[in-house]
């Protein structure tokens, strides 16, 4: 397992000082959406959503975004019934920080990383930080499937998660095969992709069907379409080197 790079950890200090455990990520909550402030800037970070436009984003399947995705009063949100999209560009090691908010009880949604292109699905290929409305959706039950879970893989301690209609913020730290995820400031998962643990629960999910899951070395972000209406903000990403 990698350690957190000097890189990292002076990175933490620039959002606020919280250790890698518990920091919420770099939003302050008062500031304005979609926006960076000068010492994330000068620490790496930048928009992957401007607020503005879906500029930056593909779906999964197509070049262009689909239908069901717009720009709605600075969220990218998905309003219809539409498909997974990505960002146009790959990334290896990182870290990505993402308020998200189900404006439905039983909302369902996820957060992929390294996703890649080929896949009849893309979870096939990338693993996924839930998404979830715990308290009605039948994957509340479990804790491998509900929110801020490696879905299906590492479970997520319970008491994290926001209502419906209320803004969570997803964290996931990407440094090589090392992935940690937050929701809310609350560590959900640390797993290392490829070690034998890692190994014994795909060959012990529904992805052990799918021999591309979880290999490749760099690969796209993409936000999952779930038959449910979901928006986000303030996604920004830090490349690790």
């Amino acid at each position: 397992m990698r350690r957190l790079s000097l890189v990292s950890l002076l990175a933490l200090a620039a959002c606020g000082g919280h250790s890698a455990a518990t920091a919420p990520g770099p939003m302050a909550a008062s500031r304005a959406a979609n926006t960076l402030t000068p010492a994330e800037k000068n620490a790496g970070w930048r928009l992957l959503f401007d607020g503005k436009t879906t500029s930056g984003w593909r779906g999964y399947k197509s070049t262009a975004v689909p239908s069901g995705w717009h720009v709605v009063n600075g969220e990218l949100a998905r309003v219809e019934k539409s498909s997974d999209i990505i960002t146009s560009e790959q990334f290896r090691s990182f870290e990505l920080s993402v308020d998200w908010k189900l404006n439905a009880p039983g909302g369902n949604s996820g957060i992929f990383i390294r996703a890649a292109l080929g896949s009849d699905e893309i979870y096939f290929s990338a693993p996924e930080m839930q998404i979830l409305d715990d308290d009605v959706h039948p994957d509340g039950k479990s804790q491998l499937t509900s929110a801020g879970a490696a879905y299906g893989l590492y479970p997520a301690p319970r008491g994290a998660v926001k209502p419906v209609g209320q803004w969570n913020t997803a964290r996931i730290l990407v440094d090589g095969d090392h992935v940690v995820q937050w929701l809310n400031g609350v560590k959900m998962a640390d797993y290392v992709l490829g070690s034998a643990d890692w190994k014994a629960r795909v060959s012990n999910s529904k992805f052990s069907k799918w021999p591309e899951y979880g290999k490749a070395k760099q690969g796209f972000i993409g936000l999952q379409e779930h038959d449910n209406p979901v928006v986000f903000r303030n996604i920004k990403i830090r490349v690790l080197p």
